[in-house]
């Protein structure tokens, strides 16, 4: 992709199975970025050319008949379609690669959780107020799963103890960045990706924007719960040593327990011969404590170890069936 020779905004959006909501999503921009709201904005950014690039994760529904039809008539509409499903956090990379160029790069979902409204704030704020990036929270998950909920707040704020990274609460994917910061992104071309935090650990200059909680009003959620869980331990692996330490702990304190508990017996034998040493289910219970200690700590070292493996094949992130 050439540089462009005026301000340009590339508009990200991740779809998977969503056929219903890419011309509303559309619609909405459209609405919201009308050639008054840019004359707004500061400077030369009153002519911004505005580009939308869906990225297709493998979408079965008929999502990218959808955006070829929106195409046909707007050539500021771009897609990227993959070979099959890799993910929101491939379908994130390969937006941020392919909109490298642009002066902004904004990233949104497609399904009207994030405002359009915000985008042109977003950017006066950006631009004004000399950042790097402009990012958005939610005051609050009304309408949502109340156990995926509170399960998401208490990951984040335990992710954001035991790591270096800070993930603000409430903080979405929704954010407007410089190109500077999609280059530094991208620099980290890692397999296993967790976009808070990457977003969080490049640094630069930050802020805010918060707003209430918006349902779907079309389709339904990708994530599951399940999916969740598997999200988060990419997320401790990817910025957190914290489990291998408290493995490290785990072992010399049972350890420590252990020779204690074996000096007392030792010593308690040769005090009064005539006491009987615990049985088989005294033994047995030991014996299933041990081994179940074990194996947990084996599945977190595990866990490490298949990171480390599934980086070292070097696999791309994401196979590109279709683009334009």
């Amino acid at each position: 992709m050439t540089e462009f020779n005026y301000p340009s905004l590339a508009i990200i959006v991740p779809v998977n199975n969503e056929e219903d909501n890419i011309i509303p999503f559309y619609e909405n921009v459209q609405k919201n970025l009308t050639q008054d709201a840019l004359k707004s904005l500061p400077g030369s950014l009153s002519n911004l050319k505005v580009d939308i690039w869906y990225i297709d994760d493998g979408s079965v529904d008929k999502s990218l008949i959808e955006i070829k039809q929106i195409q046909q008539v707007d050539a500021s509409i771009h897609f990227v379609s993959f070979s099959r499903n890799f993910g929101k956090e491939a379908a994130i990379y390969a937006g941020l690669n392919y909109a490298k160029n642009y002066d902004f790069i904004a990233l949104m979902d497609v399904d009207l959780q994030d405002p359009p409204a915000l985008l042109a704030p977003m950017l006066k704020k950006l631009v004004d107020d000399q950042l790097d990036i402009v990012a958005t929270r939610r005051l609050d998950r009304k309408g949502e799963n109340p156990v995926i909920s509170w399960f998401s707040t208490v990951f984040y704020r335990f992710l954001s103890k035991i790591s270096a990274t800070n993930i603000v609460s409430g903080a979405r994917d929704y954010r407007i960045m410089t190109r500077q910061v999609t280059k530094a992104i991208l620099s980290m071309p890692e397999n296993q990706r967790f976009s808070k935090g990457l977003f969080t650990w490049v640094g630069f200059k930050t802020e805010y924007m918060s707003y209430e909680n918006i349902t779907r009003s079309k389709g339904h959620s990708k994530w599951s719960f399940w999916k969740l869980i598997k999200y988060a331990m990419t997320g401790i692996i990817s910025f957190s040593t914290f489990p291998l330490t408290m493995v490290t702990v785990l072992g010399l304190l049972t350890t420590l327990v252990a020779m204690m508990g074996g000096i007392f017996v030792i010593v308690r034998k040769l005090l009064d011969p005539t006491i009987a040493i615990g049985g088989w289910t005294t033994i047995t219970v030991i014996i299933m404590f041990f081994g179940g200690l074990q194996m947990f700590s084996l599945g977190i070292v595990g866990r490490y170890i298949a990171a480390i493996f599934l980086e070292s094949k070097r696999r791309p992130i994401y196979v590109e069936k279709e683009s334009k």
